[in-house]
């Protein structure tokens, strides 16, 4: 395994500059045409931690203000009650120095309850992917991709949630879904595990993106190998009126490389995005294939400024007349030349000495012994 101090990928976009210092309860407009890597850092897998078992980390998000973290694992109540942790991330000559968990908090229902596992009650059972912190209300939004489970007289069926709660975990209120995002028997709506991977506040907090992770049925088939792309939907939300406002189509990659047996499980989809303002969005599509170690990750540039709102079409192909999301790669990291696991949260970081701002990507292992929970540290070149 080949192993280097920094590297580079270079891709020019049009963004404009800001001061990230000043960054405190707005988010401000990053300006991203290179990303340089720096470190690594790996939690022990297993790592216990008052209690829990630190693992499935599958969304992370800065508070500038407190100088911590919000990581939240994808536990759906199986090891133990469905929770977020707060950490710190000590940055020191350009390299993650250690990464130290302060607190770890349960997701609470609307009564005021730990949520049930699926051997409790599968149809409230929650199956966390992304959080966000928003500083205005000093709370959390976290995001569900609920489950679908059809068998013969035994089918589970709970629709995917966007949730507010405060730094506690005590529920405070959700999000309204649009009627193409709930689950059914029939082959309509998300597909199971494949819904809101991602999350992400626009500049001043006044809407939030949630991704689909795969196509809803009506979009099409799943990404496959080869040219076989597939077309996922980005849902903007009113913050203050919590009600989907807009949709809006995007491009997934083919899978990256063939699974071996061919017919083995392969995927890839959207695992996060990131919000870096003037419409642009940070997209992370996450490749996977049974027989291959790690996944392919590709980081790319996602444009919103042309695309049309698809809120009113059923069923979206590139034919009709409706401008999807423009994207370009940003980085691609088997070009890392190092092992990358399965990449499903990203937030932007402190301010490096030389002013540039940090990006941090974390893997959820799902608390598998074979996989890594990976925090990577990258620098943003303006």
């Amino acid at each position: 395994m080949l192993y280097r101090t920094s590297f580079f990928i270079l891709i020019a976009v049009l963004c404009s500059c800001s001061s990230s210092k000043k960054i405190s309860t707005s988010l401000k407009n990053n300006s991203v045409s290179q990303l340089k890597y720096l470190s690594e850092y790996d939690v022990p897998n297993a790592k216990q931690f008052r209690g829990t078992t630190i693992g499935g980390l599958s969304g992370i998000d800065y508070d500038v203000k407190r100088d911590v973290y919000y990581l939240i694992s994808d536990d759906r109540s199986a090891i133990n009650p469905a929770r977020f942790y707060t950490a710190g991330i000590h940055i020191a000559e350009n390299k993650i120095d250690s990464i130290e968990f302060i607190a770890v908090d349960s997701l609470k229902t609307a009564q005021g309850a730990t949520y049930p596992n699926s051997k409790q009650d599968p149809s409230h059972t929650p199956d966390p992917e992304s959080l966000r912190y928003d500083p205005l209300t000093d709370e959390i939004v976290w995001s569900s991709e609920g489950e679908r489970i059809i068998r013969p007289g035994n089918n589970v069926l709970e629709d995917p949630a966007i949730t507010v709660i405060d730094r506690n975990g005590t529920y405070k209120d959700s999000f309204d879904l649009p009627s193409n995002m709930h689950m059914h028997e029939s082959e309509s709506g998300p597909r199971q595990n494949s819904v809101f991977e991602g999350i992400a506040f626009t500049n001043e907090y006044k809407y939030l993106f949630v991704s689909v992770e795969e196509p809803i049925y009506e979009d099409g088939p799943r990404a496959g190998t080869d040219d076989s792309t597939a077309w996922i939907r980005m849902i903007k939300f009113d913050v203050a009126t919590r009600k989907p406002v807009g949709q809006y189509a995007y491009k997934i990659e083919p899978v990256a490389y063939a699974a071996v047996p061919a017919s083995a499980f392969k995927i890839n989809g959207v695992s996060e995005i990131l919000w870096i303002g003037e419409n642009k969005l940070l997209v992370v599509e996450r490749s996977f294939s049974t027989g291959r170690p790690g996944s392919a990750i590709r980081v790319f540039i996602a444009d919103l400024e042309r695309a049309t709102d698809i809120a009113n079409v059923h069923s979206y192909n590139a034919q009709l007349n409706a401008e999807p999301i423009s994207k370009k790669l940003l980085l691609n990291m088997d070009e890392l030349g190092r092992y990358v696991d399965n990449i499903e949260g990203v937030t932007f970081g402190p301010t490096l000495p030389n002013g540039h701002r940090t990006l941090i990507f974390v893997a959820d292992d799902n608390f598998s012994p074979l996989q890594k929970t990976q925090f990577l540290l990258f620098e943003v070149i303006p």
